[in-house]
């Protein structure tokens, strides 16, 4: 049987060294020569709830420092992903590292399945702040969950749980997040074209709503675009006869 004053002092040494390591770092010059402290905080990781909830504060701040540990850290914050602040520091790995945009999306995505209130508020508002970091990415890293015919979504409540963000987070702030907007309701456009290859008239229909108030399909838009949503509607009426064309 563990000795509770014992853990309690083997917290406070664990969050006292957090605490040298943050501040070591926060005060050099050139970051990059502090890689013990660095490694020392993903170490520390592995510790106590409280040096782990600290952790995941600190390796998303001093990330971008060290490169060559990206992986580690990226790893070593995947398994903090119990702690709220973990999520919370999900979009920092991407500000000046964007390849692990997708990745970071995808493992949000996988927790939008959480039954955790608190926690499924961080990763909403985690995915909102990866939106507004690069649109165009985190929109094809999104709809990829929610699949297309030739890659179909491979777990439906995830599936749900994407369609469901996209409808009530993204589509009501299109005028902000779509920017430049030509380019990105292009995007949008072209990515739904692809997921409406397999989805529900329901479905169907929402996303149809969506595009008839994009400004590319507005009233002075060319008649070859207005062709361009006709035909997207007669390529589901084919898969789906429930759904009216007429709609």
């Amino acid at each position: 049987m563990s000795d509770p004053a014992a853990t309690s002092t083997d917290d406070a040494i664990h969050i006292e060294k957090l605490y040298e390591f943050g501040e070591r770092l926060s005060e050099s010059k050139d970051k990059s020569q502090n890689v013990k402290d660095y490694q020392g905080i993903m170490d520390a990781a592995k510790t106590s709830i409280k040096a782990k909830q600290l952790a995941a504060q600190l390796i998303p701040r001093f990330f971008k420092f060290f490169p060559e540990l990206s992986s580690q850290a990226v790893e070593t914050q995947i398994d903090l992903i119990e702690q709220v602040q973990a999520i919370r520091g999900l979009p920092l790995f991407c500000k000046d590292t964007p390849e692990y945009l997708s990745k970071i999306v995808d493992i949000l995505v996988q927790l939008l399945a959480a039954e955790e209130i608190v926690e499924r508020d961080a990763v909403l508002k985690a995915l909102m702040s990866l939106l507004r970091q690069d649109v165009k990415a985190s929109l094809s890293a999104l709809f990829k969950h929610i699949g297309t015919v030739e890659e179909p979504s491979t777990d439906e409540l995830i599936r749900e749980k994407v369609l469901s963000f996209v409808r009530d987070k993204v589509f009501p702030l299109k005028a902000e997040l779509l920017r430049p907007q030509e380019e990105m309701e292009r995007h949008i456009t072209d990515l739904i074209k692809k997921s409406s290859e397999d989805v529900t008239g329901a479905e169907f229909t929402m996303f149809m709503d969506f595009l008839k108030k994009l400004t590319i399909f507005g009233d002075k838009a060319p008649s070859e675009r207005m062709k361009e949503l006709v035909g997207i509607i007669e390529g589901q009426a084919d898969l789906d006869s429930a759904f009216d064309v007429t709609h």
